[in-house]
């Protein structure tokens, strides 16, 4: 999960606005999308680039969830959290980014982060006021990006080998997969509160390099946050700094073809 600014919401790059881009347009074979001329240039935007390690075709694309499959916070949803907490937003915020990675990893589960937050805050959260934080926590993360969900699918129909590396919380992780038959495309769910390791921790890309039996420079590590795509090519993985839907589209198709 990544954090956002404390004050106002934002994904982490501007031009990366979750649907608020024009579907790149395409043939309805979904072979189409995937046919590649290699040497091409990329895009001149540096965020539409595909870092690359001389000598290694990449033939597995390892996507990040929130900001690039799924949507971040909305403000609705921000605001929704802070009055069921029924304190001031900049503490809270404070609060909540604070305690967020033992939580993501892991290490605490749902109730007992919103009981963290509660004595950070000075006050107190009895279970019935928990359960609403943690529904509201949920339903303000629960938004999905439909154009990258067409995107997942047409890879996996054209039988390219894809898997998720998600910094997430037990809770919402059951959520999706309750609801979200689309998981089920990927080889492999790295699941930060299961996997015991979260984004930008080496051991996170390490993790899923052992799950999918392969070597760094075979992986195509997609992600909005520099800082997590610097991890994974500091491992050894390729990178490509996700803006768009449409930037991503148009990266693949100029990347040379991935083996499946």
């Amino acid at each position: 999960m990544t954090r956002m600014n404390d004050t106002t919401h934002h994904t982490n790059h501007p031009a990366d606005s979750p649907g608020g881009s024009p579907r790149h347009s395409h043939s309805d074979d979904p072979g189409d999308t995937l046919r590649t001329t290699p040497g091409d240039s990329l895009s001149d935007n540096p965020g539409d680039t595909l870092r690359t390690t001389p000598g290694t075709t990449p033939d597995i694309l390892l996507f990040d969830m929130f900001g690039v499959i799924a949507r971040h916070q909305s403000d609705a949803g921000r605001a929704r959290l802070v009055a069921a907490a029924g304190v001031p937003e900049a503490p809270f915020w404070e609060a909540y980014w604070g305690l967020r990675q033992p939580y993501d990893r892991g290490d605490v589960t749902g109730s007992d982060y919103w009981r963290q937050m509660a004595d950070a805050l000075g006050t107190g959260f009895g279970p019935e006021q928990v359960a609403r934080l943690i529904e509201a926590d949920i339903a303000s993360w629960s938004g999905v990006d439909d154009t990258m969900v067409t995107l997942i699918g047409e890879l996996a129909a054209a039988g390219r080998r894809i898997a998720l590396l998600s910094n997430i919380p037990e809770e919402l992780a059951v959520h999706y997969e309750e609801r979200h038959a689309w998981l089920e495309h990927f080889q492999v769910r790295a699941f930060s509160c299961r996997i015991g390791h979260t984004k930008p921790e080496p051991g996170a890309y390490r993790w899923c390099l052992d799950a999918l039996g392969t070597e760094a420079g075979r992986v195509l590590f997609i992600d909005d946050r520099e800082e997590n795509v610097r991890a994974a090519e500091a491992g050894g993985l390729r990178g490509h700094l996700f803006t768009t839907p449409a930037a991503l589209r148009e990266a693949l198709r100029k990347e040379p073809r991935l083996s499946a």
